[in-house]
């Protein structure tokens, strides 16, 4: 799975208690935009700032012009945050 500048790879890494987003083109080797929970603490629960990450990295992604990524969730099952990052990534346009 490799990303474009037209079409980045959207890998999310997932620790215990942050989730972090990157829309990277590996052809060559940069992350073109990034996003992580790590400053979005609160009373909210995980699931719904998962969500908001999903649709922060989308709009970003909107402000490079891109409208594509490929969806790369590494080894994590898709639900849950992993899930919620995805949904909320398609919610404001992004097409995963």
């Amino acid at each position: 799975m490799k990303g474009t500048s037209q079409v980045p790879r959207m890998s999310v890494f997932r620790s215990h208690s942050n989730i972090y987003v990157q829309l990277i083109d590996d052809v060559s080797a940069k992350t073109l935009a990034s996003v992580s929970s790590d400053k979005m603490k609160g009373k909210e629960k995980k699931i719904e700032i998962a969500k908001k990450i999903g649709e922060a990295i989308a709009e970003k992604a909107k402000k490079l012009g891109i409208d594509k990524a490929v969806f790369d969730r590494g080894s994590y099952r898709y639900h849950g945050r992993i899930k919620q990052v995805h949904e909320g990534a398609k919610s404001k346009g992004l097409k995963v």
